[in-house]
């Protein structure tokens, strides 16, 4: 295939799946066992890629997801702890193995900023907050190329996503930890290349 332009994107389906854990405290002092549940999401994500050669190139992967935190171990009784809104851009350079014209797999690794709004409290929290965060992320996916313009893409990223929390229940008291979000990414769609 002939591209001439460096430039491609793509529009995925994502499936988000944390598979977070926390150390959390309670008025300062250690909740054994304490835990946190975070809900998995389905959302539409945006990337674009820039190729310096035909094998090294830089993606930029755009979207928003919401989550729901829960409380888990031994805090599951108060449920609901509060829901989030992530914005995580995330910027990796990735290598395309060439196995046929129509065949591209490419591994990468990058970093992320992961930027939280629409923080509410739930249940019995009357504040809830987690601070935005830097991470790493790898990634693999393949792209099945159609004709020189159009192809089908799967691709999974991990990204390694650790935030502070702080959470006020007039019943509890203050909880505060970190917790390792560290989002499992899963995504198909639609590649264009210019």
């Amino acid at each position: 295939m002939a591209n001439t332009s460096p430039w491609m994107v793509r529009v995925r389906g994502l499936g988000v799946v944390p598979d977070g854990k926390a150390t959390l405290f309670l008025n300062g002092g250690l909740i054994g066992g304490g835990d946190v549940s975070i809900s998995d999401s389905i959302v539409p994500e945006l990337d674009i890629t820039y190729f310096f050669t035909d094998a090294f190139a830089a993606e930029l992967i755009l979207g928003v997801r919401p989550h729901s935190v829960k409380g888990a171990g031994s805090i599951a009784a108060p449920g609901d702890i509060g829901k989030v809104w992530l914005l995580p851009p995330t910027l990796t350079l990735r290598y395309r193995f060439n196995l046929a014209d129509s065949i591209k797999p490419y591994v990468g690794a990058g970093v992320n900023h992961t930027f939280l709004f629409n923080q509410d409290a739930k249940g019995a929290f009357t504040s809830f907050k987690l601070d935005d965060s830097f991470g790493w992320a790898v990634q693999a996916g393949v792209d099945f190329m159609i004709d020189d313009h159009w192809g089908i893409n799967f691709d999974v990223k991990k990204i390694f996503l650790d935030t502070d929390v702080t959470a006020v229940s007039p019943v509890l008291g203050v909880v505060t930890g970190d917790v390792d979000i560290d989002p499992w990414l899963i995504g198909g769609g639609i590649t264009y290349r210019f």
